[in-house]
């Protein structure tokens, strides 16, 4: 009777691994079939930033960083955060600052903006993405830049918070004196 059990829980074990043969099979093909799709669609997104070439830069303010890209191409209209800027800025004086390098220049319905913007408030975002449309319409036009700088759209605001003493409750702000 032992030798039986044996012979059983040994075939069990070689059963185990057919199985997982077998699925190690299913596995690698279906590895291969993603790999095949991911060069797939690495070579069609190639096609895709080759046709439709854009003018990047960076625009900063406080803490606020915002990557803009200027394409000629596409729905001529502001995405920030891949939202309408008019949704992602709701005053309308934030939605002004956004425009104004645009409409300086005079090119507001040509160009397809994406921005991506992290950091700060949403102030400092709006002027970070200032900053950073007026920075790529430079890339996309060098002789933008002599307008743009005098209307003070080049300039990063170096304005920084200045940081928190100890012994004060803010940078100057000194505890509240008490007599006793």
């Amino acid at each position: 009777m032992k030798k039986e059990n044996k012979k059983n829980i040994t075939n069990i074990g070689r059963r185990k691994k057919k199985i997982s043969e077998e699925e190690g099979f299913k596995i690698k093909a279906k590895k291969e079939i993603e790999e095949t799709t991911e060069r797939e669609i690495k070579n069609d997104n190639d096609l895709e930033e080759k046709s439709s070439r854009y003018f990047g830069a960076i625009g900063r303010r406080k803490t606020a960083v915002a990557r803009v890209r200027l394409y000629t191409k596409g729905p001529k209209e502001i995405l920030v955060n891949e939202k309408s800027y008019k949704v992602y800025f709701p005053t309308f004086e934030l939605q002004k600052i956004v425009e104004a390098p645009l409409e300086k220049m005079k090119c507001f319905d040509k160009f397809h903006v994406l921005v991506k913007v992290k950091g700060g408030g949403i102030h400092a975002q709006a002027e970070a993405v200032r900053h950073g449309i007026a920075r790529a319409l430079v890339e996309f036009n060098p002789d933008f830049r002599k307008r743009l700088r005098r209307a003070g759209y080049l300039t990063r605001d170096p304005r920084q918070r200045e940081r928190k003493k100890f012994g004060l409750k803010r940078a100057r702000r000194a505890p509240q004196w008490q007599k006793r």
